[in-house]
C-alpha cells in the first residue's frame, strides 16, 4: 500500500488497483483527497497492468460527504475556481472512456462524494448507502459534473427532483432508478466491487472503451448519427482491435489473447 495522507492505493489482484479514501471525519473532498486521487491515477497510468480502478472508503459511515465547505468558505473567487478545476480534472480523468472504474459505496455519498461515484464507470452500493446533491441548501449547484452526469444516469426529471429538493436517496431507490448498478448487503460493497472488477477484466479492454464511447455519444447524437458511429466502432474493433482474435479464439475453443489498449 502506498499513497498520501488522505488517499492510499495498492494492486489487490492482477489488473485491479484499489484506491482508499481516509480523510477524517467524513472524506470531504478537499485538496488532500483531490491531490491524492490525482496521484493514484498517475500511478494507474504508469502501471501497464492496471485494468480497473476500484474506489472505496476507510471511513465508517461515509464514502465521501461532499466538497470541502470549510475550504470554500475561506477562499476568494480565484481560489474557488482553482479548487473546482482541480476537482473536475481528477474526476474527468477517472471518467475517461479508456479507464474502467468501480465505486464501492457504503454510507453517505453526498455532493462531491456522489460526483466522485458518478465519475466511476459503475457503482456498487451497500443497502445502507445514501446519495444526494444538496448544494442548493448552501446557495450553490453541483460543480464537479453533477448536473451533467446525474441526468445521464437517471433522466432529467429524477435528476431535477434530487438536486432541487436536496433530498437523500436511499440505496434501494438509487438502484431502482439506475444511479447504482449493483446493490448488495451492507458492509459488502467493496467485496462486490472487487468481484465486478474481476468480471470486467475478462473482456477486451479495447472493446469496452468502444462501448463506453458509443453509449456516451447516444446522449448527444441523433439515432442515425449514433448508428453511424457504432458502424465505425465495430468495424474498427474488427480490423484494428481485438475482434479478429476474439472470433478466432471462439472458433478454436481457447481463451482469447486480447491487447492491452
Amino acid at each position: 500500500m502506498t499513497g498520501t495522507e488522505a488517499v492510499t492505493w495498492a494492486m489487490v489482484a492482477p489488473g485491479i488497483l484499489q484506491v482508499d479514501l481516509h480523510r477524517s471525519p467524513a472524506n470531504a473532498l478537499g485538496l488532500p483527497i483531490v491531490d491524492g486521487l490525482a496521484a493514484a491515477l498517475d500511478a494507474a497510468d504508469a502501471a501497464e497492468d492496471v485494468r480497473v480502478v476500484v474506489v472505496a472508503s476507510d471511513i465508517a459511515g461515509f464514502f465521501a460527504a461532499g466538497a470541502d465547505i470549510k475550504l470554500m468558505a475561506t477562499i476568494d473567487s480565484a481560489g474557488f475556481t482553482e479548487y473546482g478545476d482541480k476537482l473536475r480534472s481528477a474526476l474527468g480523468r477517472l471518467a475517461a472512456p479508456g479507464r474502467l472504474s468501480v465505486a464501492a459505496v457504503e454510507g453517505l455519498a453526498l455532493g462531491g462524494g456522489l460526483e466522485l461515484a458518478m465519475a466511476c464507470t459503475m457503482r456498487v452500493a451497500g443497502a445502507n448507502a445514501k446519495f444526494g446533491l444538496p448544494e442548493v441548501k448552501i446557495g450553490l449547484i453541483p460543480g464537479a459534473g453533477g448536473t451533467q452526469r446525474l441526468p445521464r444516469l437517471v433522466g432529467r426529471g429524477r435528476a431535477l427532483d434530487i438536486m432541487l429538493t436536496a433530498r437523500q436517496v436511499a440505496a434501494p431507490e438509487a438502484a431502482e432508478i439506475g444511479l447504482v448498478d449493483r446493490l448488495v448487503e451492507p458492509g459488502s460493497a467493496l467485496e462486490a466491487a472487487l468481484a465486478l472488477a474481476t468480471e470486467l477484466i475478462g473482456a477486451s479492454a479495447l472493446a469496452q472503451a468502444a462501448v463506453i464511447r458509443t453509449v456516451d455519444a447516444a446522449f448527444d447524437l441523433s439515432l442515425e448519427e449514433g448508428i453511424a458511429l457504432e458502424r465505425f466502432e465495430v468495424g474498427d474493433q474488427f480490423e484494428n482491435g481485438d475482434g479478429r482474435e476474439g472470433l478466432t479464439a471462439f472458433i478454436e475453443k481457447r481463451p482469447p489473447e486480447f491487447g492491452r489498449r
